[in-house]
């Protein structure tokens, strides 16, 4: 997965454990773009200091997920249903009840894994 993507995903998950200074950094570097000079102007601290604030932030955001694992458990589901879609359409066309068993199959891995 792209990094920013993971960093995005990782945030979207447990961003709210991250304190608000870290949090307003994290956002300023990941969602708006902004460079280590533009944040350490902003924030009135070095660029050392923002870059190694992102590290610790990273850091802690993939200790969260190594513990809970839910971005793992997302990227799962959203692949099953984009699977179960694509089947969707198949049956569609076919009307082929094996495509219906399949269908059954996933989603009840689905319930399951939640």
């Amino acid at each position: 997965m792209e990094e920013k993507l993971e960093q995005a995903y990782l945030y979207d998950f447990y961003g709210e454990l991250l304190n608000d200074h870290q949090r307003q950094v994290y956002e300023d570097f990941v969602f708006n773009d902004l460079s280590l000079g533009e944040i350490a102007s902003e924030e009135g601290i070095s660029r050392q200091g923002v870059a190694d604030l992102i590290k610790r932030c990273n850091k802690k955001l993939l200790d969260y997920e190594a513990k809970l694992h839910l971005v793992e458990k997302f990227m799962s589901i959203k692949s099953d249903i984009r699977r179960i879609h694509e089947l969707t359409n198949d049956f569609k066309k076919s009307h082929n009840e094996l495509l219906m068993n399949e269908i059954e199959a996933i989603s009840n891995q689905i319930l399951e894994e939640l």
